[in-house]
């Protein structure tokens, strides 16, 4: 063999040699990264029911359009909760993180007020209960901390108890929410200010945390709670098409890719991905 042709192998030898020392190493990251070196991810359990615990309830005067005010929810009865409803007391409403959670409550050992039977009642969280610390002029300060206590939608207090009772011992516990369709999307605002109210949500049903996302410029964006379950940015999100990805109290994430479109406007609503 020549010289030149000696020379000519060897440099084919080392650029083989060279490629194949780089495929060991990209092989060896890839059993890193999808190998037993990394613990397998777990999807986190669906929400369940809780316990049953004691509590109180009274009722509260009002209507489809009033019953969500602390929670931001504009009219109950259009937006899928119904008359269903009940006001939190500061015990369980958590500064109104507690908005969308859904409840069973049961009047209890009142035979004289409670209707045959004990049915249950489904409500969801949509209003606050506040204290009322001038004790002698609301029986006691039912909803004063630390006490749970529930302030039920007149219209529905009447499917479990009597009127005439006022107030009543219950048992409740938390249960899974059960909606229909896609968890909601409520952009209204200006362009210097947008505020997005979420409502519709499955599952656990209270969100605890909501990012938005745009389709160009707008990078994932924390929003901030504004009050209830209305979140607000100023960041501009005005003729990009929108992402949502939610978190619930029970950890979970749900994104909803793209669910409005870059001609977008105020006062629309978009229907993303719900929690099962």
């Amino acid at each position: 063999m020549t010289l030149p042709n000696l020379r000519a192998l060897l440099g084919s030898l080392a650029v083989f040699l060279f490629v194949l020392a780089d495929h060991l190493h990209v092989v060896a990251a890839n059993r890193g990264r999808f190998g037993v070196h990394h613990p397998i991810k777990h999807h986190k359990p669906r929400f369940t029911a809780g316990p049953w615990k004691q509590a109180h309830a009274t009722f509260y005067e009002g209507g489809s359009g009033t019953f969500g005010g602390a929670c931001g929810y504009h009219d109950v009865v259009q937006e899928g909760y119904g008359l269903e409803t009940v006001a939190l007391s500061n015990a369980l409403f958590n500064n109104g993180l507690s908005c969308g959670a859904c409840y069973e409550i049961k009047c209890v050992d009142e035979p004289q007020w409670c209707k045959p039977g004990n049915p249950i009642l489904s409500v969801t969280a949509t209003n606050n209960c506040p204290p009322n610390w001038n004790q002698a002029s609301d029986n006691g300060g039912w909803c004063n901390p630390p006490r749970e206590h529930f302030d039920i939608a007149k219209p529905v207090f009447f499917n479990i108890a009597e009127y005439k009772a006022g107030i009543i011992p219950v048992t409740y516990r938390r249960v899974p929410c059960q909606k229909k369709g896609g968890m909601r999307f409520t952009v209204t605002g200006n362009p210097y200010f947008n505020e997005v109210l979420v409502w519709n949500v499955g599952a656990a049903g209270d969100i605890i945390s909501v990012q938005v996302k745009g389709s160009d410029k707008l990078k994932w964006t924390a929003m901030s709670r504004m009050w209830g379950q209305r979140w607000v940015t100023g960041a501009k999100m005005v003729g990009e098409s929108l992402t949502f990805r939610v978190e619930a109290s029970d950890r979970r994430h749900s994104t909803s890719w793209h669910v409005a479109p870059k001609t977008w406007q105020f006062g629309q609503t978009f229907e993303g991905k719900n929690f099962r």
